[in-house]
């Protein structure tokens, strides 16, 4: 094993070796190059006062050297903010700020030590960098059956993981109990379980309630304190998009940080949904463990940057700049929540439309709360062939999830639109169901 990786292994055994046994081989033997070019780089930035010939960008004037036909596509934004490298972990300015902005959002987390968010490019490589970190072929994956297909593609097709679903709903809610009684079975004969969350959900569009989002914290706390290493992983993509009274309005990674030495939270969130710019690619990652940090999440995170610098090197620093610029704006906490209300009206409007008895015969639509999506259930007929005859006759695409769920997204239908839309599904059934 490399000397760098030894020194931060020994580094997290020293603080939590709970922490330790939860890292995937590949999380073991990973490190950051600190002693390589990086940090010659870095040395020379700071003392070599006559000539720096150490990295691998191209100077002109004293700044990045740039063409002026795109540079003029980006007025106010310097050649340099825009084209020279950012570091592997992100931005310093812009982990801090997302990092007090995680806080403004979840206040249960004021006093919480937790990591100094990492940069990723978007959440989906968030997500595969932290299979990477944590996930060994034949460890056990908890995650609900109503769930995003990236995650098999991340945990299962490439890191070999066994997944381990569970119902998302019953009675009209969360399946509290399921949940609770697949991390006991599926934890048996195991000293570590990794276990997979996203409120509100996709495809769902559920957030628990906050007594569901208790129980779904006492019951992972249970867990680990039967002696079970947990790797908790809150995928909060659409986290801010609440739209009803009484659900959980802070991630429940505020529930679970610093609650248990053997229950490592992790939450991976974006700007992609939460400040709607989809194609810049700007993800996080932020952890939290119970008992001493000392130095835990400083390796940690030297292991986050070297899963990022061995794959894509380092997140746009463009994407990276725009993004910090929106967070410092005076008007963004408006901004923000006018297009939370927006997407509010949109949701009212598919729960007000979805009233009509007309639609009975055709399916059931599972409770939704929160986020761009909704599902329906679909009665007699197969989804995908319903999603095939909708799309070719009535040229309304939808996604279909499994044999009997269908999902709308609402995110992308203006308030007027979206009578008509069911109106065109319920027309499609009925042409199938003759």
């Amino acid at each position: 094993m490399d000397l760098l990786a030894q020194a931060l292994n020994d580094r997290i055994i020293a603080a939590n070796p709970h922490v330790y046994a939860m890292l995937s081989d590949l999380g073991k033997r990973i490190y950051f190059p600190s002693k390589g070019i990086l940090s010659q780089s870095g040395e020379a930035k700071k003392l070599a006062k006559t000539y720096n010939a150490t990295i691998g960008t191209a100077m002109e004037g004293g700044k990045a050297m740039h063409l002026s036909c795109l540079m003029r596509q980006l007025p106010g934004i310097t050649p340099d903010d825009a084209l020279l490298y950012a570091p592997s972990p992100g931005l310093p300015a812009l982990r801090e700020a997302w990092r007090d902005k995680t806080v403004r959002d979840n206040p249960g987390l004021q006093g919480t030590p937790f990591s100094l968010p990492v940069v990723t490019t978007g959440l989906t490589h968030g997500l595969s960098v932290l299979a990477d970190l944590w996930v060994d072929a034949g460890d056990r994956l908890v995650m609900p059956d109503m769930n995003w297909d990236n995650y098999h593609l991340n945990f299962v097709v490439r890191k070999g993981a066994e997944a381990c679903l569970f119902p998302f709903f019953k009675d009209g809610g969360f399946a509290v109990d399921a949940f609770a009684n697949a991390l006991q079975k599926d934890s048996a004969g195991r000293d570590k379980l990794v276990v997979l969350l996203n409120f509100p959900n996709n495809p769902s569009g559920y957030t628990p309630t906050e007594a569901e989002g208790e129980a779904i914290a006492a019951a992972l706390l249970a867990t680990a304190e039967r002696g079970v290493n947990l790797v908790v992983i809150i995928d909060d993509a659409y986290y801010g998009l609440f739209f009803d009274e009484g659900i959980m309005r802070q991630s429940l990674f505020a529930k679970l940080a610093g609650r248990h030495p053997r229950l490592l939270a992790v939450k991976a969130d974006a700007a992609t949904k939460e400040v709607f710019v989809w194609g810049l690619r700007v993800g996080f990652i932020s952890m939290a463990v119970g008992g001493t940090s000392d130095g835990l999440y400083e390796a940690l995170n030297d292991k986050l940057g070297g899963l990022i610098r061995s794959v894509v090197s380092n997140a746009s620093a463009l994407s990276q700049k725009l993004v910090l610029d929106a967070l410092r704006s005076p008007s963004f906490t408006a901004e923000h929540a006018a297009k939370v209300e927006v997407m509010k009206a949109r949701a009212l409007r598919v729960r007000d439309v979805l009233r009509n008895p007309a639609y009975a015969e055709a399916w059931t639509a599972y409770p939704f709360n929160s986020g761009y999506f909704m599902c329906l259930r679909i009665n007699q007929i197969n989804a995908e062939t319903l999603r095939r005859h909708l799309l070719e006759k009535y040229g309304v695409g939808t996604i279909s999830i499994t044999a009997t769920d269908l999902r709308i997204a609402f995110s992308c239908l203006e308030v007027a639109q979206i009578q008509d839309l069911f109106d065109l599904v319920l027309k499609a059934w009925k042409d199938l169901a003759k």
